[in-house]
C-alpha cells in the first residue's frame, strides 16, 4: 500500500527501464519529473524472477502505476523485461524502435539495426532543440555520436569502444598490461605502467571526442549552414570526460530515460 496519500492518475506514471550493455536502470516518472531510479548491473538480469524483483517495489509504493516504456540493447534481457513488465502492469507497455513515431527524420542505411538508445537520445534532442543542430555523445560502454540538423534530419554518427572496453582490450590480447580502473588522470604523462594506461584511454578518448567535435561543428557550418550547435552527453563515463573537454557539453546521466519517456508520449494514444 502506498505510504504517502493519494496517487497520481494512472496516465501521470510511467515506469521506463532502460536495458544497456552494462546497466540497466529502472526509472519511475510523474509526467516529466524523474520520481526515482533504480539501477543493476544488467548481467544480474538472468530471468523473469531477478526483472519482477526489481518492478513489484515500485508497484507496491505506486498502486495507480499501469503504464511503461522499455528501451533495450540487449535483447536477451530486454524480451525478459518486456514480458516481466507485460505481465505486472495493465496498462500500455512500448518498446522502442525504429518503426514508432519519431520526433526527427531518421536516415539510416538499415533503421532496425540503429541502437533503441540512440534513439531515446535524439529523441530528447529535438525536443531540447526543436530548431537547432545537436550532437549526442553517449559514453557508456560503446561510444556514440548522432548529429541531428536544425530541420530534424538525422545526419549520421559514428560508434567507437569505450574507456573499459579499451582497458580490457589491452588487458587481453597483451601478456603482460594489467586490468586498470578507469578515473580523472593526475597528470599528463603516467610513471607506471597503470597510469600510463590509464592516461592514455582517458585523454586520448577526450582529445579524439574534442577533435571530432570541431570536425562535426565545421562540417555542419559549411554544408548546413549551421549558425549554433548543441552539444549533448550522457552514459556512464560521461561524468568523467565530460568534464576534460575543451567546451563542456550539457550533461545528463539520465538522458536515454527522459527520451524513452517522450517517446512513449509520442506513441503511446496510437498504440495497441
Amino acid at each position: 500500500m502506498p505510504l504517502f496519500g493519494e496517487q497520481p492518475p494512472c496516465d501521470e506514471l510511467l515506469l521506463v527501464a532502460e536495458i544497456g550493455n552494462t546497466t540497466a536502470s529502472f526509472a519511475l516518472f510523474k509526467n516529466e519529473r524523474c520520481l526515482e531510479v533504480h539501477k543493476v548491473p544488467s548481467s544480474l538480469l538472468y530471468g523473469y524472477d531477478d526483472v519482477a524483483a526489481q518492478i513489484v517495489p515500485m508497484l507496491l509504493n505506486y498502486p495507480a502505476l499501469c503504464n511503461a516504456a522499455l528501451c533495450s540493447v540487449v535483447p536477451s534481457v530486454g524480451g525478459v523485461v518486456m514480458s516481466a513488465l507485460r505481465h505486472h502492469l495493465t496498462g500500455q507497455v512500448l518498446e522502442v524502435t525504429a518503426s514508432m513515431q519519431l520526433p526527427f527524420m531518421l536516415h539510416y542505411d538499415s533503421p532496425d539495426s540503429f541502437g533503441a538508445d540512440r534513439i531515446a537520445l535524439c529523441a530528447l534532442c529535438s525536443l531540447l532543440y526543436p530548431e537547432e543542430s545537436a550532437i549526442a555523445l553517449d559514453i557508456g560502454t560503446a561510444i556514440t555520436v548522432d548529429v541531428l540538423g536544425s530541420d530534424q534530419h538525422y545526419l549520421g554518427g559514428l560508434i567507437m569502444p569505450g574507456l573499459d572496453l579499451m582497458a580490457k582490450s589491452l588487458k587481453q590480447h597483451t601478456a603482460r598490461l594489467p586490468l586498470v580502473s578507469m578515473e580523472l588522470p593526475d597528470t599528463l604523462l603516467g610513471s607506471a605502467t597503470d597510469e600510463c594506461i590509464r592516461n592514455g584511454i582517458i585523454l586520448g578518448c577526450v582529445s579524439g571526442i574534442d577533435g571530432l567535435l570541431v570536425k562535426i561543428k565545421t562540417w555542419l557550418a559549411e554544408e548546413r549552414q549551421a549558425e549554433k550547435v548543441r552539444v549533448f552527453a550522457t552514459g556512464g563515463s560521461a561524468k568523467l570526460i565530460a568534464g576534460m573537454l575543451a567546451i563542456p557539453p550539457l550533461l545528463d546521466e539520465l538522458a536515454v530515460l527522459r527520451g524513452t519517456r517522450y517517446l512513449f508520449t509520442l506513441n503511446a494514444h496510437s498504440a495497441h
